[in-house]
C-alpha cells in the first residue's frame, strides 16, 4: 500500500513543481533529503520508538521487533531507545515523520501526553500502532491499533491465586512493589491488588512503593521495608526484575523465600523468572507476553492489503507456579 494518501499528495506536489518550472520558476530540488530511508522501494519502513531497556522483558520485546521487521522479511526498521523519557519518544516520532516512514510503532513511557505528536503523524498519513502500554488520547483515531497484554486480567490471576493459597490464613501481610507509576502494567496490576485487599478483610497492605520495574530499585524498596517490618507473608512484585531484587534483599536479611518463607509473586515469565519459579524462589509468575512483533506484522500486512484491523489485539498469556512447573515447560518457551 505504502499509504496511497501520501503518494497522491506527492503526485500533486510533483505536478505543481512542474507547473512552476514551466512558468519560469526555479527547477525542483532533486536532492535525496531525509525521505529516502528505505534503500529500496520494496521495503516497508517501520519506525519503532521503544521506551527503554529497563528489564529482561523489555529486551525480549525489542528483540521480537528487530527479528520480525528485518530486511529478510521485507522491512527496514528504524529503532530508537527513548531511555525512559517521553520527550525522547516525541522527538523520535517527529523524526520518523520527517523521514516519511510507512508505519510508526510506539511502546509508550506512560498513557498521557500523546495527542499533539500523534495528530502530527495522522496529518502526515502515517498509521501508528501502539504496543505494550496503552495511551489515553482525546481521539482514538490518532492511532490505528494497540497490541499488548490485559494487565488487569494478569493482576486478577495473581489475586485469585492468593485467595486460594491463603484462604485459611487469619492475616496476610503484603508488600506491594509497583512498576513505573502511570504505566498501563502498573495501573492494571495495582488496581487488581487494591481491589483484592478491599475484598479480603484479612489482607493487610504493609507497604506500597514503586520499584520502577528494575532489579536495583526493587531491592532498594525491599531492603527499606524489611528494616521496618519483620512480619511479611507476601511480596507482590509487578515484574520479574523487581522480584529478583526483592529476593536478594530478603535473603541478605537472613530470611527465606518460597514455600517455607516469604511468598514472592511476579509478572513477566522471563526465562530467568521461570528458573526462579522452578527453584521455588518465586511462587507464582503471571505471563506478560513480550513477543509483539508477529502481531504487529499481522496488522501491517492487513493494512497493506487494504483490510480493516481490530483496534485492540491482546496477546495470549498463562501463568506458572512453583508447585507445577517443570524444566520442559521452560525449555519450550520462546523467551
Amino acid at each position: 500500500m505504502k499509504m496511497k494518501q501520501r503518494l497522491w499528495s506527492a503526485l500533486i506536489a510533483s505536478v505543481m513543481c512542474l507547473g512552476l518550472t514551466a512558468c519560469g520558476g526555479a527547477p525542483a530540488d532533486t536532492g535525496s533529503g531525509t525521505a529516502d530511508v528505505g534503500g529500496s522501494d520494496d521495503l516497508i519502513v517501520v519506525g519503532f520508538s521503544q521506551v527503554g531497556a529497563e528489564s529482561d522483558w523489555r529486551t525480549a520485546n525489542t528483540e521480537s521487533m528487530k527479528s520480525t521487521f528485518s530486511e529478510e522479511n521485507g522491512y527496514k526498521l528504524i529503532f530508537d531507545d527513548a531511555q525512559q523519557k517521553q520527550e525522547n519518544q516525541i522527538t523520535a516520532i517527529r523524526n520518523f515523520i520527517q523521514q516519511d516512514v510507512d508505519y510508526i510503532v510506539l511502546a509508550p513511557t506512560g498513557e498521557t501526553g500523546w495527542d499533539t505528536v500523534l495528530q502530527e503523524a495522522k496529518n502526515a498519513g502515517i498509521p501508528v500502532i501502539i504496543v505494550d502500554r496503552q495511551v489515553q488520547v482525546s481521539d482514538d483515531s490518532l492511532y490505528t491499533a494497540w497490541v499488548g497484554s490485559d494487565f488487569r486480567a494478569e493482576g486478577d490471576k495473581a489475586v485469585k491465586w492468593m485467595e486460594e493459597q491463603f484462604a485459611d490464613k487469619d492475616q496476610l501481610n503484603i508488600v506491594h512493589i509497583q512498576g513505573t507509576i502511570g504505566s498501563s502494567a502498573q495501573i492494571g496490576r495495582t488496581d487488581a491488588l487494591n481491589e483484592g485487599v478491599e475484598k479480603n478483610a484479612n489482607w493487610n497492605l504493609v507497604a506500597q512503593q514503586s520499584g520502577e520495574f528494575t532489579q536495583a530499585k526493587g531491592q532498594e524498596v525491599m531492603e527499606s521495608v524489611l528494616k521496618q517490618n519483620s512480619d511479611i507473608d507476601v511480596v507482590y512484585c509487578e515484574n520479574d526484575n523487581e522480584a529478583f531484587g526483592a529476593i536478594d534483599a530478603i535473603e541478605a536479611a537472613g530470611k527465606t523465600v518460597g514455600k517455607d518463607g516469604i511468598t514472592v509473586i511476579s509478572f513477566d515469565t522471563t526465562r530467568a523468572g521461570l528458573n526462579d519459579v522452578l527453584a521455588g524462589k518465586i511462587s507464582l509468575d503471571v505471563e506478560c507476553n513480550p513477543l509483539h512483533g508477529p502481531r504487529v506484522q499481522e496488522i501491517i500486512e492487513k493494512l497493506e492489503a487494504g483490510e480493516e484491523v481490530e483496534k485492540t489485539a491482546y496477546v495470549d498469556e498463562t501463568q506458572f507456579d512453583s508447585e507445577t512447573i517443570t524444566q520442559e515447560m521452560i525449555d519450550e518457551r520462546a523467551y
